[in-house]
């Protein structure tokens, strides 16, 4: 959609390629995804583009910092708490897993979205947690201890290990709270983060997909974006406030601590905040590594994910109870397979690879100068020789994974194993019953979401990449299988899928209704454990361990690779890599536009979004009560000019696990939730260009109106505290 620039071959020299830090001026100002504790080091860069809140409300330790107001979502997301009463907004794709989980054809929230009328329509979402982080010190001399980087890693490690689990229940006696320690800076740092998480969380609203998931997979990591991708949830708590497991006695959970919403808007180059928890960032890795993810890991995943995806979707389209089983799986699936397509684009427009070996060379002459420190001459022939040493087991593997293990009935092959090793414990007849039955029943929740005829394509379609691209690596049992169903894949899905228990529910529990001690020889010729087995048999003998070995040897390579990185550059400030801990991003409002301006700049409108419009579309099709909103312009208080604005960018530092991070402004209010990058910005997880790497964001006040107008619970816009201040 954009004109794009002319990639320069020339290289500058490798000093000035500081691409991987955080200046306090230039366009550098807008990478950097910081610790909130040591923002005060940044509060005059943050002030000089607009800060006007102390950064002390931010984060403080004494409870009335923003910290408060911001948690982990799940296992991966980023929520943000927007009203007294435990109100939490989010991403529609964060709230996806738990929304399928209480969903069905009769409550097909994905079709109908949802929002509650009142507290007690609100719907609790088992296993969903939300976690604060109340406070994070710097714990590095208690860990490291003062140990040189002489020891041997096993032993070092062990010390470390033992050190962790000491502070953290030191912290956990003083504070009465839990509290994880995790390393930064690639080990040459430690951080305490003293947390409080709940467990009783309900469903308030979800917008239905024709809104939340928008553009699906056309859309998805791409700009412009027209998607409303926000669900709202509410913690609940006991009678003291604290975490509560599910009760009906247990009470919305009060929050002193939430965001101000701000429904003014924003114009281009206003000062903005992402506030949250990106998961995984590898700023500071060698030009060896990078090419491991450039070269292999990228585009294998991405080549077995089209075939899986492109399954996926044929069997959804053609039952929707097959959507509702595979949307969630599809959409986790997706979201990486169409990320790593523009992280490969990005990667190459931007000739990372190639910079990256600018930067070593200015390494290896510094390291040149360093005459009271010889390893420093070795450690990049040391880290080129240990990655390319794993190449190739790298390249198997990763076809290991996303072919053969990214097969449903395969994966399921691990729990098959436990079922095996209940023969091994000598039980008696009822006991091995009893623990049978148990296992088996609790994988009710797989087969919900499972659909055997499904699988059995997905099986065809990747295992034809497998042994098209793996013939000199595959265990003996697949060329076996392969030659004795005369080299037809098909035909020996028909077998695995109409032999093998793991395929069938009701299988498995007629074997476990009426089991026999001497039944294990029936498990161990099951077909599809058999694959399992002969596939993960060659991953522990050859694969796992060597890998296992690398990635020891390449975290002291890199712990020592980032601490010389910091004394080379020691005028330069440094970010740690993304580790799923809270960090606080800032950057202006700024379009993608890095060779003029563009038709999009910065914001997309719901105008945009009806033109898109086809009924024929599962993925472009907007609500019927959407688009008479739109006819009528019944905008409320949230429309702006007969304009409705949906979605704007921004020049913050984001990564995965910011989605659902509050975007606030120069204030401290929110006026945006984080969804996306742009597609060839997702490199930013390896390197920050700041004329292309861009967060998205769905809009306050389309969010608001869709609370609003379309799910007709002004109720909640009713507890939320909305300033309308510029």
């Amino acid at each position: 959609m954009f004109r794009r620039r002319k990639i320069s071959k020339v290289l500058t020299n490798g000093l000035l390629v500081l691409y991987m830090l955080s200046s306090s001026s230039g366009s550098f100002a807008k990478e950097g995804m910081w610790i909130p504790a040591t923002l005060k080091a940044r509060e005059k860069d943050m002030q000089a583009m607009g800060l006007q809140i102390p950064v002390d409300r931010l984060y403080n330790e004494t409870g009335t910092g923003l910290n408060n107001a911001v948690v982990l979502f799940g296992r991966g997301c980023t929520g943000e708490v927007i009203s007294p009463q435990g109100l939490i907004l989010t991403n529609h794709h964060c709230g996806y897993g738990s929304v399928q989980g209480i969903s069905s054809t009769d409550k097909d929230y994905f079709a109908n979205g949802f929002f509650a009328k009142n507290q007690n329509e609100e719907i609790p979402c088992p296993g969903l947690t939300v976690t604060f982080i109340r406070r994070m010190e710097n714990v590095t001399d208690k860990i490291l201890n003062k140990k040189t980087d002489t020891l041997p890693e096993n032993l070092r490690d062990s010390i470390i290990l033992k050190n962790i689990l000491a502070t953290e229940q030191e912290f956990k006696k003083i504070t009465h709270l839990d509290a994880t320690i995790k390393s930064y800076f690639e080990g040459n740092q430690y951080w305490v983060a003293i947390t409080e998480t709940y467990k009783d969380i309900r469903l308030v609203g979800f917008p239905p997909n024709g809104i939340g998931a928008f553009g699906g997979d056309v859309e998805n990591w791409m700009w412009p974006r027209h998607t409303g991708d926000f669900s709202m949830f509410r913690i609940y708590a006991d009678k003291d406030n604290k975490p509560a497991a599910f009760a009906t006695s247990n009470q919305p959970y009060h929050a002193d601590q939430y965001f101000k919403i701000n429904s003014s808007g924003y114009k281009e180059g206003d000062f903005t905040m992402v506030y949250g928890f990106p998961g995984t960032t590898q700023e500071y890795i060698s030009s060896y590594e990078l090419k491991q993810v450039y070269n292999i890991s990228d585009p294998i995943s991405i080549a077995a994910r089209t075939r899986k995806l492109d399954v996926w979707s044929k069997h959804m389209t053609g039952s929707r109870e097959n959507f509702l089983k595979y949307t969630s799986k599809r959409a986790g699936v997706a979201n990486g397979w169409k990320k790593w397509q523009g992280e490969v684009k990005g990667l190459q427009l931007n000739n990372v690879i190639a910079k990256k070996q600018a930067f070593e060379q200015s390494f290896r002459k510094w390291a040149e100068q360093q005459k009271d420190n010889e390893q420093l001459k070795t450690l990049l022939p040391q880290l080129k020789k240990e990655a390319e040493s794993v190449d190739n087991l790298i390249e198997q593997d990763q076809y290991n994974k996303e072919a053969v293990l990214g097969i449903e009935l395969i994966q399921q092959g691990a729990s098959f194993e436990n079922l095996i090793n209940c023969f091994r414990l000598n039980l008696s007849k009822e006991a091995l019953a009893d623990t049978l039955n148990k296992q088996i029943k609790g994988w009710a929740g797989f087969y919900k979401n499972y659909d055997s005829a499904t699988d059995k394509d997905v099986f065809i379609s990747l295992m034809v990449l497998y042994f098209n691209k793996c013939a000199a690596w595959m265990p003996e049992y697949c060329k076996t299988e392969y030659k004795n169903h005369i080299q037809d894949i098909a035909k020996w899905a028909n077998d695995i899928y109409g032999n093998s228990m793991i395929a069938s529910y009701d299988k498995l529990k007629a074997f476990g209704s009426n089991v026999q001690p001497a039944d294990s020889s029936k498990l161990l010729a099951d077909p599809a454990w058999r694959l399992y087995d002969a596939i993960n048999t060659v991953r522990k003998q050859k694969i796992i361990k060597v890998l296992k070995d690398y990635n020891s040897k390449m975290r002291s390579l890199n712990r020592l690779y980032m601490k010389s990185q910091m004394q080379m550059q020691n005028k330069q400030t440094f970010y740690p890599n993304a580790n799923l801990t809270l960090r606080l991003a800032y950057g202006p409002v700024k379009g993608l536009d890095p060779d003029g301006p563009a038709k999009y700049s910065f914001q997309t409108t719901l105008g945009e979004t009806v033109a898109l419009d086809d009924s024929t579309s599962d993925i472009f099709r907007v609500p019927k009560k959407l688009k008479e909103l739109y006819r009528t312009k019944d905008y409320g208080r949230w429309g702006v000019n007969g304009t409705m604005p949906l979605a704007f960018l921004a020049a913050n530092h984001t990564s995965g696990g910011n989605s659902g991070s509050p975007v606030l402004n120069a204030r401290g209010e929110l006026i945006g939730t984080n969804f996306d990058r742009a597609y060839e910005g997702t490199m930013s997880d390896y390197y920050f260009d700041p004329s292309r790497c861009r967060n998205i964001s769905v809009d306050i006040r389309y969010t608001l109106f869709i609370v609003d107008k379309f799910g007709d619970a002004g109720w909640l816009i009713d507890e939320m505290d909305i300033v309308q201040k510029k």
